[in-house]
């Protein structure tokens, strides 16, 4: 386990002199994209000062690739999902269309609550899934997660709820 100290803006200097080469190169090689590998390695660097504490110097490299990897794996998901509504917004009528704005908003929200989902177990999400995306009545949820009717209501709860708290902070 690495051990963490408070956070002393010389010593981050130092990190990011002695690692920013090779983390530029790291985050490169899976983006193929300088101009956004360059923002990821600073949203690298601003998520460790904004932790407050540092790794050892033995595990720098080590928890630095660890940040990168959750900011890219970010990058997909919110590409991924962009793509999707961006899919979807595309057959709307015009009349109907949200501003740039609006569409921006809705996909930070949609990011957030597809993160959320993901923090949830797998049974609640796959019960939300199940629920909303293939129509399937909490029985048939049920027999299909082998957990009981009262189960699935509540793991069904749970998502929307957490869904809702999501939105609401989103418009307000």
């Amino acid at each position: 386990m690495m051990a963490m100290s408070p956070v002393d803006l010389n010593e981050v200097d130092s990190m990011y002199r002695e690692h920013h080469g090779w983390l530029s190169l790291f985050i490169q090689r899976r983006l193929s994209c300088p101009q956004v590998s360059a923002d990821l390695v600073q949203d690298t660097y601003l998520r460790l000062l904004v932790s407050g504490k540092l790794p050892d110097q033995k595990d720098s490299r080590r928890y630095l690739t660890h940040i990168a990897k959750g900011l890219v794996i970010d990058l997909y998901r919110r590409r991924r999902i962009e793509a999707a509504y961006l899919e979807i917004i595309e057959h709307q009528p015009e009349e109907v269309a949200a501003s740039p704005e609006a569409q921006t908003m809705m996909v930070e929200v949609l990011v957030e609550i597809d993160a959320m989902l993901h923090k949830l177990p797998f049974k609640a999400r796959q019960a939300l899934i199940l629920r909303q995306m293939e129509g399937l009545s909490y029985k048939e949820i049920a027999q299909r997660l082998e957990v009981s009717v009262s189960s699935v209501e509540k793991y069904v709860a749970k998502a929307l709820q957490g869904c809702m708290l999501v939105a609401m902070e989103g418009y307000y």
